[in-house]
């Protein structure tokens, strides 16, 4: 699958993107990799969807033309807000995404592009990523029951091993990342009649 690239704009912008820390750049990627589409939703006015290069060498893709939103659209008061919110979060919630950050595979910036999936209930995010799963061996011996049981038929063993992996599995990191990001609500983008992006 080609990667989303998000447009920054001048080189100011750049700096001002690069001195954000890992986390809220990931979390504004996904806000414009998911909200892409609704905000150029032409029948309110807004610009009309860009289409989209693909290069075959470094499978990346882009938005082509002017038409397309990026960082530089963020209007400053919404990146304050979005900055805030960030530091809230990773706050708040820091002993949480220290062990993520010790699994593999796992960083800062996918951190922040999954509190914006969870908290607006896109597709993916903390409860979905394999890396924050619990890997316990009673975790692991609990789906090796479920599996016997279902082969065997005994719906019984199959219920209680299940119950039990569903207990721990609330206990996983990513169930509880997932709990804090709901509990901050959804945001909603939109694009104001100066043309800069508002949540």
């Amino acid at each position: 699958m080609p990667e989303f690239i998000l447009e920054i704009g001048s080189v100011e912008h750049q700096r001002t993107f690069n001195a954000l820390d890992g986390f809220t750049r990931g979390y504004i990627e996904a806000l414009f990799f998911t909200d892409e589409e609704q905000l150029c939703d032409d029948s309110d006015g807004a610009r009309e969807m860009p289409s989209v290069v693909f290069n075959m060498a470094t499978m990346e893709s882009r938005f082509e033309g002017g038409n397309s939103f990026g960082f530089s659209d963020l209007a400053a008061d919404t990146l304050e807000s979005i900055i805030r919110d960030c530091e809230s979060f990773q706050r708040d919630n820091a002993a949480l995404l220290d062990s993520a950050y010790e699994r593999d595979n796992y960083d800062s910036e996918q951190a922040g592009r999954d509190y914006w999936y969870t908290r607006n209930g896109h597709g993916c995010g903390y409860w979905d990523r394999a890396q924050l799963e619990n890997d316990s061996d009673e975790y692991e011996s609990l789906t090796a029951e479920m599996v016997a049981a279902s082969k065997s038929g005994d719906n019984a063993a199959w219920n209680a091993a299940c119950a039990k992996r569903s207990a721990l599995k609330d206990q996983s990191l990513g169930e509880q990342l997932s709990k804090a990001a709901r509990a901050c609500g959804g945001r909603d983008s939109y694009v104001g009649s100066d043309g800069k992006v508002y949540l």
